[in-house]
């Protein structure tokens, strides 16, 4: 995670005329911050109650502490990075504080020296939790140089959840000689929808006030209601919804589409777990295409799958909808048939532009959308009106804004929509969200149609009406939404499905239980309280950096990112898991070049558990062999090893044949060039063993000689080159000369057809994806530019002399793809337990060993290590057959089941050897 820093909202006041915030402050906000400067305390107040200016007053009256040249610092977290940017200016305009933010994917500050330069310089650092606690884990910032730590919206440290709040004051606030003042700011101290029931309101408040080792104070709500208006609420009800038969009908024609789109992606994918992928992906932008036809109606349908297809293949719900280049078409496919079958009944022929929406009724509007348009209609002619109204959906977001922004009835609302930038849409970064809230406050945009993203802490304090077009799911998000309506006379309005008893209760239950808080805030009624997550913590005590389970697993995957790798191999850990009498067991497989390869977990309760132990055990193991520093960061100047790798988009850019042959002319040494020589006759041939040294020596390659029709240079024998082969191996070549050969003019045709098939094999296997390849034709026998061969060889016995393995050569080419189909036969006979039924025929077991072989449904070409004879379609693969695992899963029915499998080996393409990927050895 990068850190970013916002240049326009932190720079501070550190020059100018001394601000005094107590001067602008409510009597109960000097009291309370009277409290805090005594005790650690969490701010109960309502949204916009200014719970941030008691902030600024706390650093105030505590800026004896934070002020330079003092070493300690103010740290000020905000859940969300428009919080930061917002609080960080919040801060900078009241105080002469130097006051700086930092998040995620800006500036990187990633070493020990930026920080201590930053905490030098600035005395309040406003950042997101996962910035400071990363950095107290790897003692970036450690905890006792913070003189006050605050937490805006503190609700968020749950004692069962592994939110950063949480771990911050689980993992580095206890055991401290000098803990730093902690201040804690909620509209709302509990998550979860609540409820009637005390003992819950009852254990969130006495588990926050537990974790944050604070207490809730909060105001008597007569002495706020002379400062802060609360709106008042009403439900608008409609329905109650029932399927039309139009509706019904256009649900049955998208299922269709959608289930002949995943007959189409299945066809297309052999890998079943990618194919499983892309369908959930497909059937998640279906649901969302349903989603919009049931709660907006046939228009709002249309709308989405027009969003959908126009989107570049961006994410538009909670879960991300990830349409990538793969399957692109499939989905293509799909929404143009949704858009077709949507378009029928709703355009009628009329280009989208020039619809009449106003004359649009149900199902082209439901009645749920219908209500609001209504509702939106009766509060259009009020003076300076701003609203927003709240979706959970990231696509019903942006269907409402649209079909908003096009009713004529309602063209005094000036509508945009507003959702988080991480939404998958292009065109919503943080600039554009910071854009469509400067629009909203200044009044150029009225209407905002806002998913989660605009409840909690964004000061928006002109707003006088908001609309619950979906509930909202806890008591919290009712509040924080609730407090977006500020202004006198606000009000805050519920839609309803007339009938829906869950759903009035639920409604019911958040008006309530906004009662049962404040009662249970000033009289507890038990001391109970959530049973906290234990958490095993790994510290390095000459550091102090430390790992806890709730790190592990991300830092185990930023080992594994950090490893080498290239085009073939992405080092990733691989995890399986096993029932135990005592519970769960990970096993954790790590990639070949990581400095080890498994640990087990010790038994958990859950898969999750098990993960995070086997995890936290790896990582301990890296750090003691020296795979991660003493801080707990790998491959940044390590005990031990220090491995650094280049980037991979610079590997893609020096492969590129392409890219190569535009910057470089194609040279030929002298010494290869056959010119004097013709080469269809008996001649003799300088002879170079070719000596292959793996490291590490944990395998053996087959000898290959290189003949060629002048010496090479002395020098040359002297050469050592080092080959980069895949998962980070490394193989030293040399070359020893063992004197003259006499190639014959049969064995010169054998050696050249060989190695123009090896050659054809490695670089364009284009001619293999037919049933007859043609060796020793007159274009390739022409040769005029280079000369020399490349032939396995061998010893009878060690210590004997080398030999070409012309058995080996011949058996290559005995091949029946290089034999002339008209002189073979088409009825050769084999026994039935020695030979085998492929694609294009039958052939001798013998022959099909050590074969390659082309699959043509997904032009991929194997090699073929052994015939697997103890396993058929009738054997078990995870609690069924293979058989029914191809028919299921891939669509694929096996013709001859009896029939043993072979054990394959993928055939890639060849890639440039002599490039290093690892600048730095491995230290032994």
């Amino acid at each position: 995670m990068g850190e970013g820093e916002d240049e326009a909202s932190s720079s501070g006041a550190a020059a100018g005329a001394p601000k005094d915030p107590r001067t602008i402050a409510r009597k109960y906000q000097l009291d309370l911050c009277k409290r805090a400067v005594q005790e650690n305390i969490i701010v109960y107040l309502g949204t916009g109650c200014g719970k941030t200016h008691i902030a600024v007053l706390l650093m105030y009256e505590l800026g004896h502490l934070i002020r330079k040249p003092s070493r300690e610092v103010c740290v000020f977290l905000a859940p969300t990075i428009p919080l930061v940017r917002q609080q960080a200016i919040v801060i900078a305009d009241s105080t002469n504080f130097k006051v700086q933010c930092y998040y995620g994917g800006g500036k990187n500050l990633r070493d020990h020296k930026a920080w201590e330069n930053e905490m030098a310089e600035y005395e309040v650092l406003v950042m997101t939790p996962q910035i400071f606690l990363r950095n107290l884990r790897h003692c970036f910032i450690k905890m006792d140089s913070v003189a006050l730590l605050v937490f805006d919206e503190c609700h968020h440290a749950q004692a069962p959840k592994r939110h950063p709040y949480a771990q911050i004051m689980k993992e580095f606030y206890n055991n401290l000689d000098k803990p730093p003042r902690v201040f804690g700011m909620t509209a709302s101290p509990i998550i979860g929808k609540g409820g009637s029931n005390k003992l819950i309101y009852t254990k969130c408040i006495n588990s926050l006030e537990e974790l944050l080792n604070a207490k809730v104070c909060s105001v008597d709500n007569e002495e706020l209601e002379s400062v802060v208006a609360s709106p008042e609420i009403e439900v608008y009800f409609y329905g109650p919804v029932g399927q039309s038969n139009l509706t019904a009908s256009y649900s049955k024609g998208l299922d269709g589409y959608k289930l002949q789109s995943e007959c189409m992606l299945r066809e297309s994918l052999c890998n079943f777990k990618e194919s499983q992928k892309k369908l959930k992906s497909l059937r998640r932008l279906h649901e969302n295409v349903i989603f919009c036809l049931q709660e907006i109606g046939l228009f709002g349908a249309l709308q989405a799958a027009r969003v959908f297809l126009s989107s570049s293949g961006g994410s538009l719900d909670r879960k991300g909808v990830d349409i990538d280049d793969n399957h692109a078409s499939f989905v293509q496919h799909y929404l143009n048939k949704a858009i077709s079958l949507l378009s029928c009944d709703v355009l009628d022929g009329a280009d989208a532009d020039s619809v009449d929406l106003e004359t649009l009724e149900e199902p082209f509007f439901s009645k749920k959308f219908a209500v609001l348009i209504d509702v939106l209609s009766r509060y259009r002619l009020e003076e300076n009106m701003k609203c927003i109204v709240f979706v959970k959906r990231i696509i019903v977001a942006r269907v409402v804004a649209h079909i908003l922004q096009n009713l004529k009835c309602l063209d005094f609302w000036k509508c945009e929509f507003l959702v988080g930038c991480h939404s998958g849409l292009e065109n919503m970064s943080r600039n554009k969200m910071g854009s469509i809230i400067e629009k909203f406050s200044s009044g150029e945009v009225n209407l905002l149609v806002a998913t989660n993203v605009g409840e909690e802490g964004l000061d928006i304090q002109t707003c006088c009406l908001v609309v619950r077009f979906d509930l909202p799911e806890t008591v919290s998000s009712f509040i924080q939404s609730r407090g977006r309506a500020r202004m006198n006379k606000s009000k805050y309005i519920f839609l309803l499905e007339r009938g829906n008893q869950s759903h009035e209760k639920l409604v019911g239950d958040y008006i309530t239980g906004e009662s049962i808080m404040d009662k249970e805030i000033n009289w507890r009624s038990s001391n109970d309280m959530f049973d906290c997550l234990e958490e095993n913590i790994y510290r390095v005590n000459d550091t102090g950096a430390s790992i806890s389970t709730a790190y592990s697993v991300s830092l185990l995957h930023c080992y594994c990112d950090n490893l080498p790798r290239d085009m073939f191999f992405i080092p990733s850990p691989a995890f399986f898991y096993v029932d135990d009498v005592e519970g769960v067991v990970c096993r954790l497989i790590l990639p070949p070049n990581a400095a080890f390869r498994q640990v087990n977990s010790q038994p958990c309760p859950s898969k999750d558990e098990a993960k995070r132990d086997a995890c936290l055990k790896a990582c301990i193991r890296l750090h003691e062999l020296g795979a991660l520093t003493d801080f707990l960061l790998p491959g940044q100047g390590s005990r031990k090893t220090k491995v650094s790798t280049i980037d991979i988009s610079e590997i893609n850019k020096a492969e590129d044949e392409s890219f190569r042959e535009e910057l470089h002319e194609m040279l030929i040494p002298a010494i290869l060039r056959p010119s004097r020589y013709k080469l269809d006759c008996s001649l003799n041939l300088h002879f170079y063993y070719i000596e292959f040294i793996p490291k590490p020596a944990d395998r053996q390659y087959q000898m290959f000689g290189l003949f060629v029709i002048d010496a090479l240079p002395k020098e040359a024998e002297k050469l050592d080159v080092e080959l980069h082969l895949a998962h980070a191996r490394i193989v030293k070549a040399g070359i020893e000369y063992l004197g003259m050969i006499t190639f014959n003019k049969e064995e010169m045709m054998l050696a050249r057809n060989f190695q123009e098939m090896c050659l054809k094999v490695l670089l364009d296997r284009s001619e293999f994806t037919s049933s007859y390849v043609m060796l020793g034709n007159d274009a390739a026998l022409q040769m005029d530019s280079t000369f020399y061969l490349l032939l396995p060889i061998k010893q009878k016995f060690y210590g004997d002399k080398f030999m070409i393995d012309w058995p080996a050569v011949k058996r290559c080419l005995s091949s029946p793809v290089f034999q002339d189909p008209r002189g073979l036969s088409l009825h050769d006979s084999y026994l039935p337990n020695e030979s085998l039924k492929l694609l294009d025929g039958t052939y001798s077991k013998a022959d099909v060993i050590g074969s390659l072989v082309f699959t043509p449904h997904t032009k991929l070409f194997f090699f073929v290590d052994v015939i697997l004879d103890e396993v058929n379609a009738k054997s078990e693969f995870n609690g069924a057959t293979y058989a029914e695992y191809f028919k299921e899963g891939c669509h694929i029915e096996l013709s001859h089941p009896e029939q043993p499998f072979l054990k394959a080996k993928q055939l890639f393409n060849l890639r440039n050897l002599l490039h290093n990927r690892q600048l730095e050895s491995t230290e032994k």
